[in-house]
């Protein structure tokens, strides 16, 4: 073994890096349709931070960002995960856990950064469960599902995500299936899908992520319990006609979504 390997210690990334992923993250809320050219220009023109493009790609791909862009047919399945098609066309939502919905968000922290899942009832806008992690891997998201399974106690009649890796993942999709859930996937033209966890997001970065900046996971956690149990259960909601998510979520009449048996909810 080279001595090399043995004395080796990681060097911590650049308070200039943190920055300017922070600043990426801010401005993606913003705008998440900006390319690498135009983030250069507006970085340099608002921030005073002069980045090369290059430099720039690479810390967006770090952070898991991808502008909002009309791509031509040049991505190939990978044919190892199966996609599953979209099934919320011309659907109806009309009852809470009719249709769930997952997605994945950077979380920019004083010393690094972590990743957040959350599973969001489509009609009650309920967020169900949750989990963080400093890694982006499927693991997050099923911590994330089995914590929505744990605190209803139900499973929904249909799942829907995007296309990422984490939920075309056999582990993530053989959950599913294993439920009796019917899985839905994000095709072309279905960007709008993620609107309402997209607003979310933005919420919860701007009223606790970024006013607090939580220095550890473990405390991020916490904030973000408190966070999430404040938009759950006190915060009114416009579009719920001012009812809180939770107060939506279980007074709505109409539920149709079958409880978890004995051995689902073991494996909870």
């Amino acid at each position: 073994m080279a001595r090399s390997s043995l004395t080796y210690e990681a060097v911590a990334e650049s308070p200039e890096n943190l920055r300017i992923k922070r600043l990426l993250d801010e401005i993606y809320l913003i705008d998440p349709c900006l390319g690498s050219r135009r983030l250069v220009t507006v970085l340099d023109r608002d921030h005073d931070i002069q980045v090369n493009r290059k430099r720039l790609q690479r810390v967006r791909r770090e952070i898991g960002h991808e502008a909002i862009w009309c791509k031509p047919r040049t991505s190939i399945p990978d044919k190892k995960h199966r996609k599953y098609p979209y099934l919320l066309r011309e659907l109806t939502i009309n009852r809470p856990d009719q249709v769930w919905c997952a997605d994945i968000t950077y979380v920019p922290m004083p010393g690094g950064h972590a990743y957040l899942c959350a599973v969001m009832d489509w009609y009650s806008r309920k967020v169900l469960g949750w989990a963080v992690s400093n890694t982006m891997e499927t693991g997050l998201c099923l911590e994330a599902l089995e914590n929505a399974l744990s605190n209803t106690g139900r499973v929904p009649e249909i799942f829907n995500t995007d296309q990422g890796c984490q939920f075309t993942s056999v582990q993530w999709t053989d959950r599913l299936l294993g439920l009796g859930v019917k899985i839905s996937m994000d095709g072309r033209g279905r960007w709008m899908d993620n609107v309402f966890i997209e607003r979310l997001w933005r919420s919860l970065k701007d009223e606790e992520i970024y006013l607090r900046e939580n220095a550890t996971v473990p405390v991020l956690r916490l904030g973000l319990a408190r966070w999430f149990e404040r938009y759950n259960t006190w915060r009114p909601h416009e579009a719920l006609g001012n009812l809180t998510p939770a107060v939506f979520y279980l007074t709505t009449p109409g539920t149709m979504a079958k409880p978890m048996d004995e051995k689902s909810l073991a494996a909870a």
